[in-house]
């Protein structure tokens, strides 16, 4: 099966461990991606509040090159990992599916540069790959450390089942739970896997992002849990290098590990903790964890 990879922009600063983990994990498991060629920004969610076509049109630029590079593939299938990305480039493809004038427009923009978008690609997050299509069986035959005794707190975030829910529940989302599961781990039964982190709120109302940043640390803390597993670079980035602010903000220390899902799939798998981008976190994972890794890095690089 052939993947087109859209790496997205935090995949070259904040979210780079993202990015390493997922190409290493879809390496491991036989599904190579392809990066896709010559892409740009998606637009994200700022540009859409300033110009929604203009931001369409970028995610529609991505799209076209997709279509472009997939050849004869019917429905190429582009792996989005970002959640912002996913919803911006799942958004662009769904508008222009159902309204005809805003894919006109878009098309007309396009055609400055020799390109059309047929609405073929099919956007696709990771998790919807890993669990819907390749499979938990596969996930389960490749763990070599299994996270046996590590309590994750599976946090989606809310772009990534809202307002699309095409893979998972809106409410109560459970792909990311199947497959730490598979990997032998312990999910953290919680009610704020899909509350907002705060987003682009502490680089603009702090006080306020912290808060909704804290909330979540909180709450997984109080349920026992050992680390964090999330989907979105910018809610790894919040939840996990303001924890210092916010334990000054609200009188109490913070010390959680938060990692990207396909991190710790990697540690399962064995990976090199290199590869995986473990030396990215700020805030370590557990002392079990990082020693599973270590013993799998050893095993692969020997």
């Amino acid at each position: 099966m052939k993947y087109l990879y859209y790496p997205g922009c935090s995949s070259q600063s904040t979210g780079k461990a993202y990015g390493e983990s997922v190409v290493a994990v879809f390496e491991a498991l036989g599904a190579p991606l392809e990066e896709l060629e010559d892409w740009n920004c998606c637009g994200a969610t700022a540009y859409m509040s300033i110009s929604e076509l203009k931001a369409f049109t970028l995610s529609a630029r991505n799209l076209a090159l997709a279509e472009r590079q997939g050849g004869d593939t019917a429905t190429p299938d582009l792996v989005v990992p970002c959640a912002a990305c996913y919803l911006g480039l799942n958004k662009a493809h769904k508008y222009l599916a159902e309204h005809r004038e805003i894919r006109e427009k878009v098309n007309n923009a396009l055609s400055a540069a020799g390109l059309e978008y047929e609405g073929r690609v099919r956007v696709r997050h990771p998790l919807d790959i890993l669990v819907n299509e390749i499979g938990l069986d596969k996930i389960t035959e490749k763990v070599k450390q299994p996270l046996a005794g590590h309590r994750v707190a599976c946090y989606y975030g809310c772009q990534l089942v809202r307002p699309y829910a095409d893979f998972d529940d809106q409410h109560q989302p459970v792909t990311m739970d199947k497959i730490i599961k598979a990997l032998g781990g312990e999910v953290v039964d919680w009610p704020l896997k899909t509350r907002c982190c705060g987003g682009s709120l502490t680089g603009t109302y702090e006080d306020q992002g912290l808060r909704l940043s804290y909330m979540i640390l909180n709450e997984a803390a109080r349920r026992g849990a050992t680390v964090i597993a999330t989907a979105c670079p910018l809610c790894q980035f919040n939840l996990e290098c303001y924890q210092t602010k916010m334990g000054r903000r609200f009188g109490q220390p913070i010390n959680m590990p938060v990692a990207f899902f396909t991190q710790l799939i990697g540690v399962a798998f064995g990976l090199s903790p290199r590869k995986l981008g473990l030396h990215r976190l700020f805030v370590p994972l557990p002392k079990s964890v990082e020693a599973v890794a270590d013993a799998g890095g050893r095993h692969v690089n020997s």
